[in-house]
């Protein structure tokens, strides 16, 4: 059986167009995975494709299997490499959507979800559902809440870079 879990990161002074921006900007991709490597060292950008149309990113997060929980040793027995992907349809009357998934090579599982980008009174919010599975009887759904409770540190994380950047590249007024 499934985990779901939502998050809403908000960006308070920032319109949903300087956050569509700097997610289509490289640099704002470089600099949020040079941030995560504070938690875990081997991270990188592997794609990033921007244009008229969407934007298609995908991330490598490597954790080294001495900082994984005990319980996910049981199951991993070498560095977890996990691979992000995140896509961002156009940029349409403020608001957009898209969808995420992260995959573990052999994983026993998955983790996934979407992506709603929208205006609020103060700034914008990117709302994320998701849902992890873990197809492991006793210990699968030990291992689902772990994976969400994690990913709900690691989007905050992520939010608290993004709005920095923003302040850094879109001063509000």
């Amino acid at each position: 059986m499934a985990r779901r879990l939502d998050y809403s990161a908000r960006y308070p002074l920032h319109t949903t167009k300087e956050l569509y921006a700097a997610l289509s900007n490289r640099d704002y991709w470089e600099a949020r995975i040079q941030e995560m490597r504070k938690y875990t060292p081997g991270n990188e950008v592997v794609k990033l494709e921007a244009g008229d149309g969407a934007i298609d990113v995908e991330l490598h997060h490597i954790l080294p299997r001495e900082m994984l929980p005990e319980i996910a040793q049981t199951v991993m027995r070498k560095d977890m490499v996990i691979t992000r992907k995140e896509s961002f349809g156009p940029y349409a009357a403020d608001e957009i959507t898209g969808k995420y998934s992260a995959s573990i090579p052999a994983g026993p599982g998955s983790l996934g979800g979407t992506i709603r980008l929208f205006p609020t009174e103060t700034g914008c919010t990117m709302r994320f559902s998701s849902e992890a599975k873990v197809f492991i009887p006793m210990v699968g759904p030990r291992l689902e809440q772990l994976m969400l409770v994690n990913l709900v540190d690691l989007f905050r994380g992520e939010a608290e870079f993004t709005v920095q950047w923003l302040e850094e590249h879109h001063p509000t007024r």
